[in-house]
């Protein structure tokens, strides 16, 4: 715990300290906040789950009926096949139109089977907490990336405790416990979010600080808001998803 605490405060200090040398004009790159080392070590994985009595299902495969767009609220534009729902490339994200605070949430999905593409380019797609805290889906498979941007990670925050990906084509679950951040009355954050994820039965999230918004390039941001959607991300990569459901807390 302590050398990850230190790793933590390092990589928070050097980044800093990086975006501080960075003259006014010029534009960040995004490897400034990519951490490659130590890479999570590889472990076994376990099975699925089945929705509880009082869950909100989602998405059972029938249809697309709990999600809309997200850019303009229209339907979505994902393809089903009574069983899944696969991204369609440039058809853009989709959004839950119930939003949602502190929840329990199972989802699992299914990178694509014939492999196309390396690191971040291959089976990408993420699962956004109120519509702006990525935990991040990818086939990280024997599939070397920045360990803060692969599967289970928090992306470009915190990465996962071990990798517990099975191999491309394959079903996968992650079941998550999500404490939404709390703000004041003048916009402060006074609570943050607060994640814990199982990966095919395995811990790879143990009540980890969600740090602000997810950024690509830069650092996390704190903007006071209420409850929000579930999306789910279009990277181009025809990544599947099925037995979507979640109970509030």
């Amino acid at each position: 715990m302590t050398r990850l605490f230190s790793m933590l405060v390092c990589f928070l200090g050097l980044s800093v300290v990086a975006l501080a040398q960075i003259a006014p004009n010029q534009q960040p790159k995004p490897e400034l906040t990519e951490v490659w080392e130590p890479e999570p070590r590889v472990v076994t994985p376990g099975a699925m789950a089945k929705p509880p009595s009082d869950a909100i299902v989602l998405f059972d495969g029938k249809n697309l009926d709990e999600w809309v767009a997200a850019a303009d609220g229209k339907p979505a534009g994902w393809k089903t096949d009574g069983t899944a729902m696969t991204v369609v490339k440039g058809t853009g994200a989709i959004r839950t139109k119930k939003e949602f605070g502190d929840i329990q949430l199972h989802i699992e999905f299914r990178p694509p089977a014939v492999v196309e593409g390396n690191g971040q380019g291959r089976g990408n797609s993420g699962v956004f907490l109120q519509g702006r805290y990525e935990l991040q889906v990818l086939d990280s498979y024997k599939n070397r990336t920045y360990s803060n941007g692969q599967a289970g990670s928090i992306y470009k925050q915190s990465m996962p405790l071990v990798n517990a990906c099975l191999p491309p084509g394959e079903w996968q679950t992650y079941d998550v416990i999500y404490t939404a951040p709390r703000f004041n009355a003048d916009g402060i954050k006074i609570t943050p979010a607060y994640i814990t994820v199982i990966q095919n039965g395995v811990l790879v999230q143990n009540h980890t600080e969600i740090r602000g918004t997810t950024e690509y390039i830069g650092m996390p941001k704190n903007v006071a808001h209420g409850k929000g959607p579930l999306e789910l991300q279009d990277h181009g990569n025809p990544t599947s998803f099925r037995n979507v459901w979640v109970r509030e807390l």
